[in-house]
């Protein structure tokens, strides 16, 4: 595994805590905040995925680490949607 991923997967790890904490202070900043109810959602449950995943044992036959790999894709992608309405106005 490279530095990148690594330091990306700790990041990744981290949303869904960071979510829960500034959710609130961030919808009350920002109107295109106040639309990504479920895109934050989405994210935070990800991040409850991804969890569960990497405590399940690794005896999967590579399922579980490819798993892994695309729920931090999906999260990837739900954060590039929230950036991208953040950018463009949208919710």
């Amino acid at each position: 595994m490279s530095p990148l991923t690594l330091s990306r997967r700790n990041i990744l790890a981290g949303v869904g805590v960071a979510l829960a904490a500034g959710s609130a202070a961030s919808m009350a900043a920002s109107p295109a905040m106040a639309d990504q109810g479920n895109m934050d959602a989405a994210m935070l449950q990800l991040g409850n995925a991804l969890e569960s995943l990497r405590r399940a044992t690794p005896n999967k036959g590579g399922h579980r680490e490819r798993a892994m790999a695309l729920v931090e894709q999906a999260m990837g992608e739900t954060q590039a949607g929230i950036d991208y309405a953040q950018q463009h106005g949208g919710g």
